[in-house]
């Protein structure tokens, strides 16, 4: 058993802490902090357990970081914060002595970029620390990888083709809404698109490639290509991948929005200065959006995400594609967040689990692939997300 604390108080926190409670066999003291610790009691209400701890901490603060952890001495830290925030949270685990995961690879605030190279040149410090740094344990990045590792130890000698799909076929009775933090989410999805092919990086134009795919139960979705940070680490430590590419589905009424926030300048992040103050507009536009953690309630339909791989078994190609269907009303009603919360928040606390256990507990950083993935897939199956299989049929890509 051991002592966690989960930095954030977003939908990703909340499902991942209602999560933690009911795995009370390896989490001995849970705390919740945020910069806003009234945020932090909500949740604590919200799941009913008043032996949760919460605090205020700033998590782009070092040294109130490493007062708070000082104070705690956590195990381990679960980073359900924001993406700026990655390299200070992993510095505070360094000075403390504390071991790392996070759902999400660092991006800097004044950049649209996102690579692991920031995280990964931490390698050599935890190991010298005998620290474990846990990077990407949500879905995609997270549970995208596992399936990948999945595949590759029981199904294939040789992964050739590796496709991620991600649809959301959920419905919020909003005009225009993000299903995590709009920052981060509009940042991304406008950046220039990203694959792997042939041993090289090729740059696409923002959802210029898309086509329809197929998914179970749910149908057929326009799907465009984007870059993910999951396929960095899956092409290096599966260098048998030929083509490696991330899809995700958008209606029209979204893209429209996103169109219209682009031509007007409000997805910018550049600094401008309205009346004497310093704004920036994406991060102005975020305050006037619905807040991702009050979709739930009268959030319909479901999710479907998962991997089409192609590749060689014993000499033969064959193709399988494993995937999981998260409804947002059933995410709901357990965790009061919808299902692009749930779908992260579930594997962050397997991590974590794993973690306690011994299991993924090895000294230095590492991407959640570079772990045994079976008991993670059991888990899955145990904690909400089940997954399902279809072998050698049509991959439509």
């Amino acid at each position: 058993m051991g002592r966690v604390l989960i930095i954030g108080a977003g939908g990703v926190a909340t499902v991942a802490a209602h999560k933690v409670v009911k795995n009370a066999d390896v989490f001995s003291d849970i705390m919740i902090a945020s910069r806003t610790q009234s945020k932090c009691d909500d949740i604590v209400r919200a799941i009913g357990n008043p032996k949760i701890k919460t605090a205020r901490v700033d998590a782009d603060n070092i040294d109130e970081l490493v007062r708070l952890f000082d104070e705690f001495r956590p195990d381990l830290v679960m980073n359900l914060a924001l993406p700026y925030q990655d390299l200070t949270i992993m510095e505070a685990c360094l000075r403390h002595g504390c071991s790392y995961l996070d759902t999400a690879n660092y991006e800097p605030k004044d950049e649209a970029h996102f690579e692991y190279s920031w995280q990964w040149a931490y390698k050599e410090r935890f190991e010298a620390a005998g620290l474990t740094a846990i990077l990407g344990c949500g879905f995609d990045p997270g549970v995208t990888s596992i399936f990948t590792a999945y595949a590759a130890k029981h199904y294939f000698d040789e992964i050739q083709y590796l496709d991620i799909v991600d649809c959301n076929a959920g419905d919020h009775h909003k005009a225009f809404a993000t299903n995590f933090n709009p920052e981060i989410n509009i940042r991304e999805i406008t950046q220039k698109g990203l694959f792997w092919e042939d041993g090289q990086w090729r740059e696409t134009e923002p959802l210029e490639i898309h086509k329809t795919l197929n998914y179970p139960n749910i149908g057929p979705k326009e799907s465009y290509l984007l870059h993910h940070e999951e396929l960095e680490s899956l092409v290096k430590n599966y260098p048998t991948i030929r083509r490696a590419r991330f899809w995700m589905t958008f209606g029209q009424e979204y893209l429209t929005h996103l169109r219209v926030i682009q031509n007007i300048g409000m997805a910018s992040i550049k600094p401008i200065n309205y009346n004497g103050m310093e704004i920036v507009p994406l991060q102005f536009l975020k305050a006037v959006l619905p807040n991702p953690q009050e979709l739930g309630e009268n959030y319909e339909g479901e999710t479907s995400i998962g991997c089409r791989i192609r590749g060689l078994k014993d000499g033969k190609e064959q193709t399988y594609y494993i995937y999981n269907n998260c409804s947002h009303q059933a995410a709901y009603e357990e965790t009061g967040m919808q299902g692009v919360s749930y779908t992260t928040g579930v594997p962050a606390c397997i991590g974590a689990r794993l973690f306690m256990l011994g299991e993924w507990k090895r000294p230095g950083v590492w991407n959640v692939e570079e772990f045994d993935p079976d008991n993670f897939m059991a888990e899955l199956n145990k904690q909400g997300l089940p997954w399902h299989e279809i072998f050698n049929q049509d991959l439509e890509l």
